[in-house]
């Protein structure tokens, strides 16, 4: 398969596909006679875990660190992740670090979230959702549009 048609197989574009190679997710493929990539079905299989991958929240330099074994994801059932990557429960490798990160993250949004509930409703909304309270309802605010093709009109004295 040429780069345009294992690109679309794999659910890409030619310049992630690219990408990818530059970062030593992808091994160069096979070229033509005319030098043009050349890409097999292992390698458009392969392209897939790693937009899968990508698509979970892991990042190229997450999966640059484990590139050399991205291809066993690719097979028929694929291995747990944890396994390959880390013994289980250690918590390192790169899906436990991409899970403290998320987790990291989550706490910091929940807190946001609370905050913010707190300073728009006070105290008993931002825990409300835990508490089985129903927050207050949402109440917008008006909002004036005014059309930037039509000039405001002149202020009377």
């Amino acid at each position: 398969m040429r780069i345009g048609e294992a690109a679309a197989a794999a659910g890409c574009t030619p310049r992630a596909l690219r990408l990818y190679e530059q970062r030593g997710l992808l091994p160069p493929p096979g070229r033509t006679a005319s030098g043009q990539r050349d890409y097999r079905p292992a390698e458009v299989a392969r392209l897939r875990v790693i937009r899968e991958l990508l698509g979970s929240g892991f990042t190229i330099e997450d999966l640059r660190s484990c590139a050399d074994r991205l291809h066993l994801l690719t097979q028929d059932p694929p291995p747990r992740c944890g396994a390959a990557d880390a013994p289980e429960g250690s918590g390192s490798g790169v899906v436990g670090r991409r899970l403290a990160i998320l987790d990291a993250e989550i706490d910091r949004l929940t807190r946001l979230r609370e905050d913010l509930a707190r300073r728009a409703f006070g105290d008993r909304a931002a825990f409300g959702d835990r508490a089985g309270a129903d927050p207050p309802p949402y109440e917008p605010v008006p909002v004036t549009h005014h059309s930037p093709a039509a000039p405001p009109a002149p202020a009377t004295p």
